[in-house]
């Protein structure tokens, strides 16, 4: 079964963001709604939802031409054309009335075979399709997306009884297009990560107020410790909607046994009751647990009183529970404190509930952990941190509380814990750097994130002899972590391996077939002079013992952020002027030694790729980017050019862009054969593109973005799951590697002082206009300088080694400018960059 069209039914901001989500992964899409009364037009929701899509931040498309791919619609005149798609998504207003009306409709005019979904996150799927014919039945799933549907990785999926192959059809689809997480459930209340997710929050709140903890140490206590976002419980609570605990509440209220303890935890609290009525509904309203005061001008942020609703400036507090909570979580929830109480007071309600909880809401471990950690973007799922306290610990607690102790945990502590992990082989590294991915999300199929000194495997390895994690099943047996070779993570490959080179900056991992993996490893994957010597070094390896390829990747958050410039500023400090060009040397020819390798370069980038890390995907034969990859030469942020090549890349693509494409191309050929007017009308609108994108430190916003940047080339690819990022950057590598030859170097014209003026003139309207400070004048005539080739002219051949000595020569003017080292400075101590 093949999806290549679907439809969405209603507008709203869940289904716009699905419509335009469905729209990036390459789908034809029919979005429709009701046809308003009095409108103007008849599609007046669809078309208005279209047009909230361009505006919207943050940003529902990748690129705004996806927009082309949605056709508006309404269901008085389109519903016929539900005949034309393979799968029509629901997602109308949570009455079972107006649903099960649609799915009569639906029915009527759908094609055979087409998959009907609700994107429902309250009702029964039993419930929903009593009443419809079999066929229907056969065909409908619940699909819950979670919001922003762009940005969640979360898709929970409901099957019921819909047929294997639209099982498969729909998760692989969702997954491979669309980037999603696909985790099956069973058919309960809030399925697997809103059943947890919403009585965590109860607790945390019930237990805040009976023991009167401050919104700030809850959120302390309830955030890093445990590997939730900082945001923690209230952050939280005001960032998807106070007004939402209560609607939940009262559908679980509806569809919970009577006995459930989500009912010993949840209470409507007049506290919350009042604040929705003042409007005080958290971020979408006037404010919630938190506000920003803007009274007198200023911006403070206030957190309220939870004993009697008033603000007060918002407290940092300093625990030193938390700070201890690193080495290890019990000291965390065993502190003789009242945050200690509190976090323990939660943490086994909370996982106590949830340890009973399967396999009623799913068939093993794995789904719960997988839906916590992508649904709430947790570090950790529920299981891995019984793990970390300890199943007994758990039991003892929950004994001491008077509550009962789930036949589950009971089977953990027999057998040792939910998770076994391998002996050895850097299992702490792999899993933390595993933990990390994509804002602290690991795949399914990866090591769950365990400190190694607290789980020794037990077993022998299996046939084979490779070691496996594996977790604990419902049958009180273990389980090998399943892992595909079209998605894995650089930890599942790292298991009970020895890297085959390493320094502090950097690791060089077989990941087999004949391709090593070049893996970034110091804070960020800020580059260094050991990170740039692990470059060379890897391009060595590979060509002297006889590999493939390379792929440059990782499992982080962020591919890398660029330089680190907490070394050059230390060493501008002392004056270190020859250390820093030997630095900038070095990056240059580990750089060209990339570009220029007897075999094919593959970079793998997702999160951020800034500055050198931008320079990477530059010098590399492709790229196979996340879609969720944002990049871009910022070095301007702080004062500087691109120094390691990125100027030299940048202007001879937009060279060879415009040549390739422009008509002049075509009638005079080659971009590096032409005379020399030609070359002269060519050039210009090059330099000017390459100028903008540096000089203003543009940065693309996705992967499709910086496809018209030039960053990626016409050999690179666009994954949209995170976890098959490096899987399919292997495959291209393989496939580049069977008929290898690397790059030729060519020669450029640039027409030096002519272009400069132009420059300066765009630059001087530009300061009229208050729109650049001294300090950017200075930095972008640094950029124009290299760009147009320095003291050259349109007749004088330059080499990319000409270029890269125009950037070093800039670079170093630069970083000797005091007010460079102020930006420097200033983006160290904040994180932001100065305007100066």
């Amino acid at each position: 079964m093949r999806i290549e069209k679907v439809a969405v039914i209603g507008s709203g901001v869940m289904g716009a963001g699905i419509a335009a989500q469905l729209a990036n992964g390459g789908a034809d899409v029919l979005l429709l709604d009701m046809v308003p009364e009095g409108a103007s037009s008849r599609n007046q929701l669809a078309e208005s939802a279209l047009e909230k899509m361009k505006k919207s931040d943050p940003q529902m498309l990748m690129h705004r031409r996806n927009l082309k791919r949605i056709t508006p619609g309404n269901l008085d005149d389109d519903l016929k054309k539900l005949s034309e798609c393979d799968w029509i998504i629901e997602v109308i207003i949570e009455k079972l009335e107006a649903k099960q009306s649609l799915y009569k409709k639906i029915d009527e005019v759908r094609k055979k075979g087409s998959v009907v979904s609700s994107n429902t996150s309250t009702l029964p799927l039993k419930t929903l399709t009593q009443g419809m014919s079999e066929d229907f039945t056969r065909d409908f799933m619940i699909t819950h997306f979670f919001n922003p549907p762009r940005y969640m990785r979360l898709l929970e999926l409901v099957p019921g009884t819909a047929r294997a192959d639209a099982v498969s059809a729909i998760s692989r689809f969702c997954d491979v297009q669309l980037g999603k997480g696909v985790v099956l459930c069973h058919d309960t209340p809030g399925f697997i990560a809103n059943r947890i997710g919403v009585y965590w929050l109860a607790a945390a709140l019930k237990h805040a107020l009976e023991m009167n903890i401050s919104v700030e140490v809850a959120d302390e206590v309830m955030g890093r410790p445990v590997g939730i976002p900082k945001t923690g419980v209230f952050g939280l609570m005001d960032l998807i909607g106070i007004d939402l605990l209560p609607l939940i509440a009262t559908s679980f209220a509806q569809t919970l046994p009577k006995d459930d303890a989500f009912f010993e935890v949840y209470a409507e609290h007049q506290l919350i009751k009042d604040m929705i009525a003042d409007g005080y509904t958290g971020r979408k309203g006037k404010g919630g647990f938190y506000r920003l005061n803007t009274e007198g001008g200023g911006k403070v942020k206030e957190a309220k009183n939870l004993q009697n609703g008033t603000y007060a400036p918002a407290d940092k507090p300093r625990l030193p529970e938390v700070d201890a909570a690193r080495k290890s979580l019990l000291n965390l929830v065993d502190a003789d404190s009242d945050a200690g109480r509190y976090a323990r007071a939660v943490l086994v309600d909370f996982l106590g509930y949830t340890a009973g909880l399967v396999p009623e809401i799913a068939d093993d471990i794995l789904s719960v952990d997988e839906a916590m950690r992508l649904g709430y973007n947790w570090k950790f799922g529920p299981f891995e941190l019984i793990d970390k306290l300890g199943a007994a610990w758990l039991k003892a607690a929950l004994e001491a509380a008077g509550k009962p102790v789930p036949a589950l945990l009971k089977k953990a502590i027999e057998k040792g814990g939910f998770y076994q992990l391998p002996p050895g082989g850097g299992v702490a590294e792999a899993g933390a750097k595993h933990a990390d991915a994509v804002g602290g999300q690991p795949s399914r199929n990866g090591t769950p994130p365990h400190d190694s000194a607290s789980k020794e495997a037990s077993s022998a390895p299996p046939p084979g002899g490779s070691y496996r994690p594996q977790f604990l099943t419902t049958g009180g047996d273990y389980a090998a972590i399943p892992v595909d070779e079209s998605a894995w993570m650089l930890a599942d490959k790292k298991l009970g391996k020895k890297p085959v080179k390493k320094n502090p900056s950097a690791s060089l991992w077989d990941v087999g077939d004949g391709i090593l993996c070049l893996e970034f490893t110091s804070k960020m994957n800020a580059l260094d002079p050991m990170s740039l010597e692990m470059v060379q070094t890897a391009v060595k390896t590979v060509e002297e013992e006889g590999y493939k390829g390379l792929i440059i990747g990782n499992d982080s958050e962020n591919f890398c952020v660029g330089a680190n410039i907490g070394v050059l500023l230390f060493a501008a400090n002392v004056a270190a002027w020859k250390e820093i060009d030997g630095i900038i040397r070095q990056g240059q020819e580990a750089y060209m030694a990339l570009k220029y390798a007897p075999f094919p370069v593959v970079a793998a980038p997702a999160g951020f790729a800034f500055g050198g890390g931008c320079e990477i995907l530059l010098h590399s034969d492709a790229v196979v980017a996340h879609a969720e990859t944002y990049t871009g030469l910022v070095e301007v942020g702080v004062g500087i050019v691109p120094g390691w090549g990125g100027c030299k890349e940048m202007i001879f693509r937009q060279l060879k862009n415009r040549a390739e494409s422009g008509a002049v191309n075509a009638k005079f050929g080659k971009w590096f054969s032409f005379l020399s007017p030609v070359k002269t009308l060519n050039t210009m609108p090059a330099i000017k593109d390459a100028f903008m994108n540096i000089s203003m430190a543009k940065v693309a916003k996705s992967a499709d973005q910086a496809q018209d940047m030039l960053i990626l080339n016409e050999k690179s690819r666009i994954t949209m799951n995170r976890k098959r990022l490096l899987a399919d950057a292997k495959t291209r590598c393989l496939e580049l590697a069977e008929e290898y030859t690397p790059p030729h170097t060519h020669p450029v014209h640039l027409p030096g002082k002519t272009a400069r003026t132009a420059l300066e003139m765009a630059l001087k309207g530009e300061e009229k206009k208050g729109n650049v400070l001294p300090h950017d004048l200075t930095v972008s005539r640094a950029v124009g300088y290299v760009l147009s080739g320095g003291e050259t002219d349109i007749l004088h051949e330059l080499s990319e080694q000409d270029v890269l000595d125009l950037e070093r020569e800039k670079f170093m003017e630069l970083v000797k400018h005091p007010l460079t080292l102020a930006r420097i400075e200033h983006m160290l101590n904040t994180g932001k960059p100065l305007r100066n």
